[in-house]
């Protein structure tokens, strides 16, 4: 099956949010149709957790068998577990804590409560991927929800650093990230990339630059977003705003 780019235009971020809310019931729904179980790397950020929250007010919410459903992230800041910067957090807060999801099935990353310095917490990731890859060195992902930053960076893997480099590990200690808090974890460009749908979620004019310059073949060392590729799909779910720089041709009304 081909994989090709597409862009999906919303007037506005509360209309964004609820469109992508409404797809991932939809799909989850069916991909939970051809198998017993599915999972789904989450983001952090306002439109990610948006996206969380608008799932939870949906009246279909409770149509989804979360029993059969996985969460893990595909980064997170290395701070406490209450800190209200965690995307863990912020997740809960807005979906995780309201939806019947076995405490098993949802996988953080660890905090700086739980393990002695970042380097430790990216090995115990590392190990949780594994321990679940039956086979292989992390779980075959459904879906991956990812944010995208003016600079361009998807998850915590920033421009020009040597995190987005990395290929021989499945998750990176990021220790001088140009975002507070400068230490980080994050899932390695591989992992991201092995998903079989990458669904980028982003909204505000400050991301139309970063996000035309992906779609027009930037290097994924200066544009990491330009490396963000599924397997099967890779959508751009964005607003109006944020297309301003999109190439009319990969716009589409269709759903991937």
């Amino acid at each position: 099956m081909t994989n090709e780019r597409r862009v999906l235009i919303h007037p506005d971020k509360a209309s964004l949010a609820g469109s992508v809310a409404a797809r991932f019931i939809t799909k989850t729904i069916d991909l939970l149709e051809d198998r017993d179980a599915v999972n789904v790397v989450l983001t952090g950020g306002s439109v990610g957790t948006a996206v969380l929250a608008a799932i939870n007010a949906s009246p279909a919410r409770d149509s989804v068998d979360w029993n059969r459903v996985s969460f893990w992230w595909g980064d997170e800041r290395f701070v406490a577990r209450d800190d209200p910067d965690r995307n863990e957090l912020q997740a809960r807060e807005a979906l995780l804590d309201h939806i019947d999801v076995p405490a098993s099935q949802v996988h953080p990353f660890p905090s700086t409560d739980e393990v002695a310095d970042i380097d430790e917490a990216a090995a115990v990731y590392a190990l949780e991927l594994l321990e679940a890859g039956d086979g292989s060195d992390y779980p075959k992902f459904d879906i991956t929800f990812l944010g995208v930053g003016p600079d361009g960076h998807i998850a915590s893997l920033f421009p020009g650093q040597d995190a987005v480099r990395v290929t021989d590990a499945t998750v990176v200690a990021v220790r001088e990230s140009p975002k507070p808090p400068p230490q980080r974890l994050s899932l390695t460009l591989p992992v991201i990339r092995s998903s079989d749908r990458i669904w980028l979620v982003l909204a505000g004019s400050d991301k139309a630059s970063a996000l035309g310059l992906a779609l027009a073949g930037a290097s994924t060392d200066e544009v990491p977003v330009a490396g963000a590729e599924g397997r099967r799909r890779t959508v751009f779910f964005v607003d109006k705003d944020a297309a301003s720089e999109v190439p009319e041709y990969l716009i589409t009304p269709t759903y991937y």
